[in-house]
């Protein structure tokens, strides 16, 4: 029997305290944003190309059009901003910096408050973590930045036949070691930026050119709190380069990174507004 007052599990509640910190985040998160010239975004709450986006399409709530095509509840927010950015508003704007303060929607009741950010037609991984570093100062929260390149785990799979990208999603370390090779075992290890230089000299010019981006995005970024995680592999599926995870405990505050849609190189993150809440209303 199911109880008048229950909420689905996952789903969220915020009353008090914690509605006004949820909003305090949001607006902190606006502000910024707004002063950088990013523009606001609502999307559908529905969507016809989640599976672009997400790896495993059983976290998707799946349903019927009027026409009974599949669509499913937003699970990402990433490429439904660029695909009706481009497709359906390209004739009216050319502005590339957007951000939207919505969630998303997981299987089978999950949901998820986040500000995300999206600059579209850049590169620089820089120039919306430092955006997303100056937020979680204004919010008086000190994550730790993790920086990794989904380019680095691709080139070791394409190298060592005993590994696979599932390796790298579950950082199955053991196996890593097993294979014997002293510059991937110097690999697995790196933390830190300075590390770099002593690596450049042993490994392949492949992932050579790979460390020397993540040494350069620690060294264009205004945190001092930074790690380097090369093995590190996400499960988003447009991810192609830089990544970052800010994290805090066993907490992961944001994510972001570079991405490609139709060849167009972008960079974004999203800031998980639950988890800030739950560290700041203790």
């Amino acid at each position: 029997m199911i109880l008048e007052h229950e909420i689905p599990n996952g789903s969220k509640l915020y009353f008090g305290e914690s509605a006004k910190v949820k909003r305090e985040i949001e607006k902190v998160a606006s502000d910024i944003l707004d002063a950088n010239g990013f523009l606001e975004i609502v999307t559908p709450v529905f969507s016809y190309h989640q599976h672009l986006s997400i790896a495993d399409e059983k976290k998707l709530v799946k349903v019927n059009d009027e026409k009974n095509n599949a669509i499913s509840l937003r699970a990402d927010s990433t490429i439904d901003v660029v695909r009706i950015i481009e497709k359906r508003l390209g004739s009216n704007t050319e502005h590339k910096k957007w951000f939207y303060v919505q969630p998303v929607l997981t299987y089978p009741t999950t949901e998820q408050y986040q500000v995300g950010v999206e600059y579209m037609d850049e590169k620089r991984l820089s120039s919306v973590l430092n955006i997303a570093i100056n937020i979680f100062d204004k919010l008086e929260v000190a994550p730790l930045i993790q920086i990794s390149n989904m380019k680095i785990p691709h080139i070791l799979a394409d190298m060592f036949d005993e590994l696979t990208l599932d390796d790298f999603r579950h950082v199955n370390i053991e196996k890593f070691l097993n294979l014997k090779v002293e510059w991937l075992e110097k690999l697995v290890y790196l933390q830190h930026a300075e590390q770099v230089e002593e690596l450049l000299e042993i490994v392949p010019d492949e992932i050579k050119a790979e460390l020397i981006k993540m040494k350069e995005l620690c060294a264009e970024i205004s945190c001092k709190r930074s790690v380097l995680a090369p093995m590190y592999y996400a499960k988003m599926l447009y991810y192609d380069e830089l990544f970052f995870r800010a994290i805090l405990g066993n907490e992961v505050f944001a994510r972001g990174g570079r991405y490609k849609n139709n060849d167009v190189s972008s960079v974004g993150f999203a800031i998980y507004t639950d988890t800030i809440i739950e560290e700041k209303v203790k």
